[in-house]
């Protein structure tokens, strides 16, 4: 153990798989805020702590049978003259529960309050939970299976998800509340959430599609949406006039 703490290959490796985690996580913590969004304001903190917390042990445990992960990747069936694994698999049932998800929550936004509240009531603590920890699963399968290629320490790869879990959970709160207080910026990320699926579903037939390019397309939209946001706030302003111009309709009546 001490060996490991005093290799500096070693956490540079933690370093980078953090990291890895942790980008490859901004679409899972984005699906997070909306999950929660249907909850209480004061059960919210408490099932994205839960969700992350139950979501961290299943990646460990996948990290804990290696090789059953490393056999996914093997063909197990032929769909549309392409070699279907098990990770493909996964990756299509979660393209498409997450495309459904996506589109039904888009669906109630757009139908006003009564769909939001329609929503709200109809949401449980267990199925969000459940639903953070079967989406993490597939959000985290690629940097599992990319984790075994870097690192050959086991240690390594599951301080790594535990630091990165950390991190999530500190984001979350904040990302989440701004996306639940700006109606245009949900819409985004649902967007953004829909175009993941999309991604997810084209990967499970084999076209690879690189996130960095979604990730950036993503990034600039609400880089634009937050100066729409500030430039409506400037609007929203009352003009104050010069004390001058103020006193102008004074002078010209006397």
């Amino acid at each position: 153990m001490l060996e490991l703490l005093s290799d500096p290959q070693i956490w540079a490796a933690f370093a980078t798989l953090t990291l890895l985690e942790l980008v490859l996580g901004i679409d899972n913590i984005i699906f997070i805020a909306i999950l929660v969004d249907k909850l209480p304001p004061a059960r919210r903190e408490w099932a994205r702590r839960m969700g992350l917390f139950l979501a961290m042990f299943m990646r460990i445990g996948l990290l804990l049978v290696l090789s059953w992960v490393i056999g996914l990747t093997k063909p197990i069936l032929t769909l549309f003259e392409h070699g279907v694994s098990g990770r493909d698999l996964i990756l299509l049932c979660g393209g498409l529960f997450l495309l459904w998800k996506s589109i039904g929550e888009i669906h109630q936004s757009m139908e006003g309050t009564e769909g939001v509240q329609s929503s709200k009531v109809a949401a449980t603590m267990q199925a969000v939970v459940l639903q953070i920890m079967l989406v993490d699963i597939v959000f985290s399968l690629d940097s599992i299976i990319t984790a075994v290629g870097m690192v050959d320490q086991v240690a390594v790869m599951v301080a790594a998800v535990v630091a990165s879990v950390a991190m999530m959970m500190f984001f979350a709160g904040p990302i989440g509340r701004f996306i639940s207080a700006h109606p245009t910026i949900k819409i985004l990320a649902l967007a953004f959430l829909v175009v993941i699926a999309v991604v997810l579903i084209a990967e499970g037939f084999g076209h690879h599609v690189p996130r960095a390019y979604i990730y950036s397309a993503m990034a600039f939209a609400v880089v634009v949406e937050l100066l729409n946001i500030r430039m409506r706030r400037k609007g929203d302003q009352p003009v104050h006039l010069h004390a001058s111009y103020a006193e102008e309709p004074e002078r010209q009546k006397s």
